[in-house]
């Protein structure tokens, strides 16, 4: 995952939230809650359990520093940084402008968000399994472009792991599928459908040559047209399913869904939600699928979207719409610990370390920067994990 391939992000989505579906109003805590570095954050009837950096094993005195960092501008556009352990909010910090009442633009991170509805609506039968062919759900438009009978056969699951044979690139500009030409579309169903099947040049490997037999192609339009999937198989527009099934019962009230030109959430990115939410739903698959006591999600789908699918690179691997790696700690640099996290451009990072009972949200507006994701991960690396006791690091290793 290079900077340089990040750096090809939308237009559309740099335009921000223009188009917006608000789900409710209430706050998710109160404007401008910020924990500090040594206390507990508020409390919010409904919320978060919370407790100080010390009682969940993290230094308040690295926390600071990081903080103090963001502060003094060594991370810039830095909007908020949240850190939960053993779930319970200990570490809320806001930046440049941003408070707990902010809808962030995190971008891709809430593809994400796409692979529990999917999930969500299998577990509740509405879906056959991620191995139901896409194409059936579109009748009204077959015949395709660009006719193959590969294209029948390109599943759920191929959407979901970004490695469907369309020829679908974000990550190249020349691509056919590229997420700037789909903006250019009134119908971006039609467009994701009508792409033609890919070729593989010599320097490319080909799914049969590849670890777990599939080849990565980050594809905005495959994650966009699950949503349209999502509605055919429930009869519910995505806002109203999400609400019902996943926010609803994660207490997240307030959500801004980017709309196409036919009025369709974008379910490929660009979901405002505040920092608190977007730590919430890392926090529920953390938990294994259950919020209080109640199941969302089936043990089965969690650990399957958050088992490596496809490989990215060398470091990163991919699950179902999760990304996969391991990072080191400022002063631990040979001791790895692994994390699946949701990523988006600008440098948005909300991940999950399970050997740690840890989540933490990182949320920033440096869009198409060099580097963006290099300076969240540093955050996470040299302060958040840096910040996690001897002790507790002790017990993951042994």
């Amino acid at each position: 995952m290079t900077n340089a391939r990040h750096l090809r992000r939308s237009t559309y989505l740099r335009a921000g939230l223009g188009f917006a579906f608000f789900l409710g109003s209430a706050l998710a805590s109160p404007p401008g809650a910020q924990s500090g570095a040594g206390g507990a954050p508020p409390e919010t009837p409904g919320g978060w359990k919370t407790a100080t950096p010390a009682s969940a094993g993290l230094s308040a005195a690295r926390l600071a520093a990081m903080e103090t960092a963001i502060r003094a501008g060594e991370f810039k556009k830095v909007t908020s940084v949240l850190v939960a352990r053993h779930g319970r909010l200990v570490y809320e910090g806001y930046f440049g402008g941003a408070d707990a009442t902010t809808a962030l633009n995190t971008r891709s991170a809430t593809k994400t968000v796409t692979g529990m509805l999917i999930g969500i609506a299998i577990d509740r039968g509405s879906l056959s399994g991620v191995d139901a062919p896409v194409l059936r759900f579109f009748p009204e438009l077959q015949p395709v472009a660009n006719p193959d009978p590969r294209k029948a056969k390109i599943t759920i699951e191929d959407f979901l792991t970004m490695s469907s044979l369309l020829e679908c690139d974000d990550w190249n500009s020349f691509s056919r599928g590229n997420e700037e030409r789909m903006y250019l579309i009134e119908d971006w169903t039609r467009f994701t459908l009508d792409l033609p099947i890919k070729g593989f040049p010599p320097w490319a490997t080909k799914p049969k040559d590849s670890p777990h037999g599939r080849s990565f192609s980050y594809c905005t339009a495959g994650v966009f047209t699950l949503g349209r999937v999502l509605e055919r198989a429930t009869k519910t527009r995505v806002e109203d399913y999400a609400r019902t099934h996943l926010f609803g019962p994660l207490g997240i009230d307030k959500a801004e869904w980017p709309l196409s030109p036919l009025g369709l959430a974008q379910t490929g990115g660009g979901l405002g939600l505040t920092a608190r939410s977007l730590a919430r739903l890392a926090q529920l698959y953390g938990d294994g699928g259950v919020r209080d006591g109640r199941r969302l999600v089936s043990a089965d789908w969690v650990k399957k979207s958050i088992t490596p699918q496809v490989r990215i690179d060398d470091d990163t691997e991919y699950g179902y719409l999760w990304w996969l790696k391991s990072f080191p700690a400022r002063d631990r640099p040979d001791r790895k610990f692994a994390a699946y996290f949701m990523s988006g451009n600008g440098g948005n990072k909300v991940a999950v370390f399970p050997d740690l009972d840890l989540v933490a949200v990182v949320t920033a507006a440096n869009y198409n920067t060099l580097g963006m994701h290099t300076l969240t991960e540093r955050i996470l690396t040299e302060y958040v994990l840096a910040a996690v006791d001897q002790s507790s690091r002790r017990a993951v290793e042994q």
